[in-house]
């Protein structure tokens, strides 16, 4: 038995802020986040008033109040990509596609130290060149694993280093040394 949707009314502007309130209640967003999101919700139900809906001052005001804040969000993702194994390109491109302002991106780029570190995370986790099982890995599998480390984001002289390295050790004495500089 399939229930009928009544049709939402159209949308007027203490509804709209009780939604973007909700929104941004719930979910750690940006203003260009906040911003997509208010513009589908007048698409899909429509705006009741003559003018158009003030979505510009509405994130304006959220982010003045703190509800909505760039710079905490691109760290926090910058961080959590960073610790999954990604790379400074794989990082600008999310920052960039949440709609954070290249400054912000440019003040959250991860330096040499963290990016080796997340190069070392990633093949450890994916079992890439000297954390994988192989005793002797062939030209086409060290291709492979460079190529896995090059997708996720990093540079290829970092992922040259972490994938011939000769041991555990020495990726991880390699990525000692940034922190040490």
């Amino acid at each position: 038995m399939s229930a009928k949707r009544r049709n939402p009314r159209p949308l007027d502007l203490p509804r709209l802020e009780e939604m973007a309130l909700a929104y941004v209640a719930r979910f750690a967003t940006t203003q260009a986040k906040l911003r997509a999101y208010l513009v589908r919700k007048v698409r899909e139900r429509g705006w009741e008033g003559e003018d158009a809906p003030p979505l510009d001052a509405l994130v304006d005001r959220y982010a003045q109040a703190g509800y909505v804040d760039d710079e905490t969000w691109a760290r926090m993702k910058a961080g959590s990509l960073l610790r999954r194994g990604y790379g400074a390109r794989r990082v600008r491109e999310a920052l960039n596609q949440a709609g954070v302002d290249e400054d912000v991106r440019e003040d959250m780029a991860p330096g040499e130290a963290q990016q080796r570190e997340a190069a070392l995370a990633l093949a450890r986790r994916r079992r890439l060149g000297p954390f994988s099982r192989l005793e002797e890995m062939d030209r086409p599998t060290r291709e492979k694993h460079i190529a896995a480390l090059l997708r996720a984001g990093h540079g290829l002289e970092v992922a040259r280093r972490i994938i011939e390295a000769s041991d555990e050790r020495a990726a991880e004495e390699w990525v000692a040394e940034a922190f040490d500089e």
